[in-house]
């Protein structure tokens, strides 16, 4: 299995003198996920719970919906030159009956942010996949407890600790308290192995908990937690216009800046005392 950490030989400069040291880095590598015989995605990531990425990729984009639906998720045996690259495709094999849209990914591509469609159809593809619909008011979560995500997140980040290159997704309950944490070098990677893992534990949708990310808030990690049915969404950075015009369509709490005792709250503030 490939190792998420890589250490390479570095000349570090300090002041006027330089030495050779070695550094840590976070590896990033493709991965090819398959539904069936079928191709669907190749994702830069860093590996590590390959399982839960394909699958939660899958679940996020609309494509499957509940664990059910999987017979069984494995590596996929692939003639490569280079040995370091093997492992880097899995295979997500459905039961017998399960009809699933893949048109749907294609058509979601075309209602990105990233493609400069119009909101209001990247909005409504949302809507056509059928997300489940977020519990009202709830649950109400502490400004205290918002204010202590971010520390947890950090002292929860191995990976990020010893590299400082990785985006990271927490799974927190209302009281705070971490439930799972995901590292990606991509913080859409991050999401859905989190989202994969909780999905494949038949946890979804995970409508009493938050989700707090490490980097900003954009449309599409809007669209994920919608998908997963989180209510809460968390970002220690900033949102974009089409997150906060999302999240205020859902009735998603989108909070942004979650750092150093304070936030923004950009909509959905009736969870937050």
């Amino acid at each position: 299995m490939n190792r998420p950490i890589l250490t390479v030989p570095v000349q570090k400069v300090d002041g006027d003198s330089s030495a050779p040291v070695q550094d840590l880095l976070a590896v990033e590598e493709p991965l090819e996920i398959r539904l069936g015989q079928k191709p669907v995605s190749i994702t830069m990531r860093t590996p590590g719970h390959d399982f839960e990425l394909a699958a939660g990729f899958l679940f996020t984009e609309g494509i499957l919906h509940d664990r059910a639906e999987i017979r069984d998720v494995f590596w996929t045996k692939m003639a490569v030159a280079n040995p370091r690259q093997l492992g880097n495709s899995v295979t997500v094999e459905l039961n017998p009956g399960v009809e699933v849209d893949l048109d749907r990914l294609e058509r979601h591509f075309y209602t990105s942010s990233s493609c400069g469609v119009c909101g209001k159809a990247s909005i409504e593809a949302i809507q056509m996949q059928g997300c489940p619909v977020l519990p009202r008011n709830a649950p109400v979560v502490q400004t205290t407890v918002i204010h202590h995500l971010p520390t947890t997140l950090r002292r929860e980040q191995p990976v990020f600790e010893r590299t400082g290159g990785l985006h990271a997704a927490a799974l927190f309950d209302p009281q705070g308290k971490l439930q799972l944490l995901r590292e990606d070098v991509g913080r859409h990677n991050a999401v859905d192995k989190l989202i994969g893992a909780e999905m494949l534990a038949g946890r979804t949708p995970l409508s009493g908990h938050l989700l707090l990310v490490s980097g900003r808030a954009s449309f599409e990690l809007v669209q994920k937690a919608l998908m997963a049915g989180i209510p809460i969404l968390a970002a220690v950075g900033a949102p974009s216009s089409l997150a906060v015009e999302t999240a205020q369509r859902f009735h998603m709490t989108l909070l942004g800046f979650v750092r150093d005792g304070r936030f923004n709250i950009y909509s959905g503030a009736s969870r937050i005392q």
